[in-house]
């Protein structure tokens, strides 16, 4: 199979379109052949050797987490899925080698769910990694109809679904953006203000009582959440590791087909949109990389495969 490997730590320069040999498919697995792969920012600081400290990484890696195709193959007792389903995961393993950016994927079963109908492969391919993480930071903290949820970051990739996963629980939306982007964020359920200085004051005008729940998704703003959170409010950052210090919850996003599966009806009852801005052949994957490094997207960037 063609897939996009790297042997080195590096930049998006490292990455080789090269032949391997199709992945064995282990009890528990699937083997996905691959339409698309989401292009997430904790893929090109996996590939810059970011985390490392955290895990064993073999050599050669094909990068990617991210994932959306057709079932082709199931391993040993695997009663959920079939020859044929089209399917989706958020498919991080316990360690760094065999990943999305190719031809072929083995996926466990406790990481994939089913593509929504209504979602392109490409969609489905961008969903999972920031779909969960938005679903789970939220749901973690309790999410409830009527609360007063503050997103930091509400016009990227995690925020933009947080949004919409909050304004589909009844929750009353605020998201902070710069002010090109408060049309879109108004479109996805929530009231923009503008991040920066003077934030409190902003979000205060619209809350007097302060938000109830705080997610950050960009990291710098635990003074602004403190100064914003209601009495008894909770607020969580997958940015910011210190927020544990002043009460919050620090979060990491797990594999869950569960969350996944409530993702996709989310989707397919209309209340959850994907954005893809910008595709990528497989050859391209480096291209899509220094995309998503440079920040400027408002959508998903995907790399397609045989699409």
């Amino acid at each position: 199979m063609k897939a996009i490997t790297y042997s080195s730590y590096g930049g998006p320069e490292v990455l080789t379109l090269s032949e391997l040999e199709d992945p064995k498919v282990g009890p528990g697995e699937i083997l996905v052949d691959v339409r698309a792969a989401g292009v997430n920012p904790v893929d090109w600081k996996v590939l810059s050797g970011g985390l490392d400290p955290l895990m064993t990484t073999i050599f050669p890696v094909v990068p990617g987490w991210d994932v959306a195709g057709v079932v082709t193959a199931v391993g040993l007792d695997v009663p959920e899925f079939s020859v044929g389903d089209a399917v989706m995961a958020y498919a991080r393993k316990d360690w760094v080698q065999a990943g999305s950016f190719a031809e072929k994927m083995t996926v466990p079963v406790r990481a994939a769910a089913r593509k929504p109908d209504s979602l392109s492969f490409a969609q489905a391919g961008a969903l999972p990694l920031a779909g969960l993480t938005a679903y789970q930071s939220l749901h973690r903290l309790g999410l409830t109809a009527g609360q007063t949820v503050l997103v930091h970051g509400a016009n990227g990739g995690v925020g933009s679904f947080a949004v919409q996963i909050a304004a589909a629980a009844g929750a009353r939306v605020i998201g902070t953006a710069s002010e090109r982007s408060h049309e879109r964020i108004r479109g996805l359920g929530a009231e923009p203000v503008t991040y920066g200085d003077g934030l409190e004051e902003r979000v205060r005008a619209l809350a007097p009582g302060g938000a109830d729940m705080v997610v950050d998704y960009v990291g710098g703003v635990l003074d602004q959440t403190l100064a914003v959170l209601a009495p008894g409010g909770r607020h969580a950052s997958i940015a910011d590791d210190s927020v544990g210090d002043a009460g919050g919850a620090y979060l990491w996003v797990r594999p869950d087909a569960g969350d996944l599966a409530a993702l996709a009806e989310l989707v397919e009852a209309g209340s959850l949109r994907v954005d893809v801005e910008r595709t990528f052949d497989l050859a391209d994957a480096a291209d899509a990389f220094r995309a998503s490094m440079e920040g400027h997207t408002s959508g998903k960037i995907a790399v397609t495969v045989g699409e």
